[in-house]
């Protein structure tokens, strides 16, 4: 569970996923033919991806994306677009799920209009319960750092299909930025309740986190803008997050004290950060508002800047 969080944030960069295979038998780097021997290609362009997490604790929670369809008649020769779907199994500890493409449906040009550059355009979505009824999964083969790679294949009149395979890197460039497939990191919603944080320093003089006198404390971020701090008071100044007086103290700086971070009913995604360790004095623990132990940091200094792996599921 530790990896999960440092995978989804390399992944989540990651949101496209690359094809480097410069094959001369896959699609062609212009659309339009430039001798005989050169085949018409068609690509769907990506415009913009309106979102890219799939919730787990909502199955209908979805992936969105607005593409382009582009070939050499200007959209006449698109026949119907087969979205597939496949998992990418990030999180060993609770078993390694085969990767077991599927196809989760198909979509007919008439789902396109006309864009703003005459081509046709559409709006398109997978839902997390529509994915994974296609793959067949229970909630035992996934969890909260696993991927769900979306492909979308495009059909042609002519009987020719492009996907993936077929992409190389000049289509997934900036210019046509047709990549066909896309990643999808699995999140969750947390459990509502009070969270227990438990901090200690080893020095005895309170936390200096992200910076040498004082810093940040804990953040709990919520539904992407809400954010909650939780930290342990330093004796060297007030802490940046806080007045001085609203931070954790037990009065000899060495600890345990106890912070509470608060989750409402209806929050639909948690991340917590720890915002570092400037002299390798610190260690903590988080608690589910059950009692159970979520995370702990280790021994002192163990825990270097960056997200921390607290996932409790809805």
């Amino acid at each position: 569970m530790k990896n999960i969080f440092k995978n989804l944030t390399i992944i989540s960069v990651l949101l496209i996923t690359f094809s480097c295979d410069t094959n001369p038998d896959h699609v062609i780097y212009d659309l339009d033919p430039v001798d005989v021997n050169t085949e018409t290609g068609a690509i769907l362009r990506t415009i913009s991806i309106d979102n890219f997490l799939l919730n787990s604790s909502d199955p209908s929670s979805a992936f969105m994306v607005t593409l382009e369809e582009q070939d050499a008649q200007e959209g006449d020769l698109m026949e119907s677009v087969d979205v597939y779907v496949s998992l990418r199994d990030f999180t060993p500890d609770n078993g390694t799920t085969p990767a077991s493409e599927a196809k989760v449906k198909t979509i007919d040009p008439s789902a396109f209009s006309v864009g703003p550059v005459g081509l046709p355009r559409a709006s398109l979505s997978v839902t997390f319960g529509e994915a994974t009824s296609a793959m067949g999964l229970s909630s035992s083969d996934y969890a909260p750092g696993d991927i769900y790679q979306i492909e979308f294949r495009l059909n042609l009149t002519d009987g020719r299909t492009f996907g993936a395979a077929s992409s190389s890197n000049v289509l997934t460039g900036v210019y046509f930025n047709s990549p066909f497939k896309y990643n999808a990191p699995l999140t969750c919603s947390p459990k509502p309740g009070d969270y227990t944080v438990k901090m200690w320093d080893v020095y005895g003089d309170g936390w200096q986190t992200d910076d040498g006198n004082a810093g940040n404390g804990i953040q709990v971020t919520l539904n992407g803008t809400t954010v909650l701090q939780v930290g342990m008071c330093s004796a060297y100044a007030t802490s940046t997050w806080l007045s001085g007086t609203e931070c954790t103290d037990n009065g000899d700086g060495f600890g345990p004290v106890t912070g509470t971070i608060t989750i409402p009913d209806g929050t639909e995604t948690m991340s917590w950060n720890f915002p570092g360790d400037q002299y390798g004095e610190i260690k903590f623990e988080i608690y589910a508002p059950d009692g159970s132990l979520l995370f702990s940091s280790g021994d002192y200094g163990d825990t270097g800047a960056g997200l921390i792996p607290v996932v409790n599921c809805l």
